[in-house]
Order: C-alpha cells, then sequence, then structure tokens
C-alpha cells in the first residue's frame, strides 16, 4: 500500500530534545503484551488493527470510518486502544489503520500497525509504538505526520485523518481521564470496566 509513501515524503527533523525523551519514555513504558508478539512478522494493517483493537470491523481501511458509523463510538481524539482511520492520499487507495498504544500529549501519540513502512522491499512489516504528530491547524488530529522506518524520522507529508474508532458502543461519549471537579484524576481502569474509554 505505502511502496508509494517513499516517494510523497522527505526527511524531517524530529528533533527537539525534551519531545524526544518523552516519547523514548513513552515507548519503554508500554506493555507489549497486547501486541501480537507471538504472531507474524508481517500482516496487512486491517487485521492487525483488528487483532490489536478488538474493533471488528472488516474490509479495506478506507472503509472503516464509514462502517464504524452507527457501529462504535467515534471522535477526533486520541485514547489508548481507539483505531486512527486514515484516509486516502496521492497514490494510496486504500487508506491506512493504526490503533493507538500511547498518547504522549495533545500532539503526539504512539502507534502500532503493520505495512507501513517496507523493509528491505518487503511490505506487512508490523511496527510497535512508532511516533505520529498532530500537524492539524487546528489541533483537531485531521492531519499527521507519521513514522517512516526507511528513513529513520517523521515523514514531510501530512496524511489526512478522518478520526479515531473506539471499541464501544455507538452513541458512548468516550471519557478523557482529565482531572475530575474534585481535582482528583479517574480511574482509567474504571472506565475500562465501565466501557467509558
Amino acid at each position: 500500500m505505502l511502496g508509494l509513501a517513499g516517494a510523497t515524503i522527505a526527511p524531517a527533523m524530529f528533533n527537539t530534545a525534551s519531545a524526544r525523551t518523552a516519547i523514548e519514555e513513552a515507548r519503554a513504558s508500554i506493555d507489549d503484551d497486547r501486541s501480537a508478539a507471538n504472531g507474524p512478522d508481517y500482516l496487512e494493517c486491517v487485521p492487525y488493527a483488528r487483532q490489536l483493537s478488538g474493533i471488528q470491523i472488516f474490509g479495506d481501511a478506507h472503509t472503516w470510518w464509514k462502517q464504524a458509523s452507527g457501529r462504535y463510538a467515534t471522535g477526533h481524539a486520541p485514547k489508548v486502544g481507539a483505531v486512527m482511520a486514515m484516509e486516502p492520499y496521492a497514490g494510496s487507495q486504500l487508506g491506512h489503520v493504526a490503533t493507538v498504544s500511547k498518547v504522549v500529549d495533545s500532539r503526539t501519540i504512539l502507534v502500532s500497525h503493520a505495512n507501513w513502512s517496507p523493509i528491505e522491499g518487503q511490505r506487512g512489516r508490523i511496527e510497535k509504538n512508532v511516533t505520529v504528530l498532530d500537524v492539524s491547524p487546528a489541533n483537531d488530529w485531521s492531519e499527521v505526520r507519521v513514522w517512516y522506518e526507511p528513513i529513520h524520522n517523521l515523514g514531510n507529508t501530512h496524511w489526512p485523518v478522518s478520526g479515531f474508532i473506539y471499541n464501544s458502543k455507538a452513541g458512548k461519549t468516550a471519557k478523557t481521564t482529565a482531572t475530575s471537579k474534585k481535582g482528583r484524576q479517574s480511574d482509567p481502569i474504571g472506565d475500562i470496566i465501565a466501557g467509558n474509554y
């Protein structure tokens, strides 16, 4: 799918020391047990996103956003376990899906996905906990830059994003782990148990 990505992106130095440190720390803190550690090293993005997220949507990545309507909660804020649905762009006709593994800050997330960065000419490679940067002017996650392994950096291409699909029923509002009125952090495990994620 993204063999063309190498032709449409150019290196962009991601050199802010504090941002790089935060991302490296976030990667180190993620529990890889829920990834496909025992699965194949190569896979298409759709079955891998379905496996990681538990979201039971089938078909090409560009159809996921529309298929989620009425079935799954959707929104424009990244949440751990949500699927980021990317629209087809440039020569890409199938779109792309990736599962959020960590929210680093308001403009940076880590995702795990497959079939993005070709290595040694092979497509379908699984990448865990790679950087995605929100570059949308309104900070609404409508455009992102994605880590591209062949250049060991973020690409310059601004990939359009439809939004995030959450593994909860449509109509539910995805709650954040923001500070409550009493000044205490909400309980993320309690939110998961209650289905408020």
